[in-house]
């Protein structure tokens, strides 16, 4: 059975910095592309960061520079680092698995999602 959860979110000030978590189980992360996506209130889901099944990365524009993907394989967990925050970052995060290998950032092409993760960035 293929589980995604999320840790990691909470509340910070701008400039500040968190770790998300996602734990897979069911399958190997390192099999498909993985991808972290979030979603502010009234606004669509928006892909955010999204690593490939050889460890390419990519990122939406606003994230660049301070936002890392990473992954741990023996751990099977995926991990979004998230540096100099901004009140525009706040937003429910979540997890996904892509249906193959190869990336995209859009929501249509992930299959498995996790229960998200809020985060919260004052100003």
């Amino acid at each position: 059975q293929v589980q995604l959860v999320e840790s990691g979110g909470g509340s910070v000030q701008a400039g500040g910095s968190l770790r998300l978590s996602c734990l897979a189980s069911g399958y190997t992360i390192g099999d498909y592309c993985m991808g972290w996506f979030r979603q502010a209130p009234g606004k669509q889901r928006e892909g955010v960061a999204v690593m490939d099944w050889v460890g390419t990365t990519s990122y939406t524009y606003s994230v660049k520079g301070r936002f890392t993907i990473s992954r741990d394989d023996a751990k099977n967990i995926l991990y979004l680092q998230m540096n100099s925050l901004k009140p525009e970052d706040t937003a429910m995060y979540y997890c996904a698995r892509a249906i193959g290998r190869t990336c995209s950032f859009a929501r249509y092409d992930y299959k498995d999602w996790g229960q998200g993760t809020q985060v919260t960035v004052s100003s």
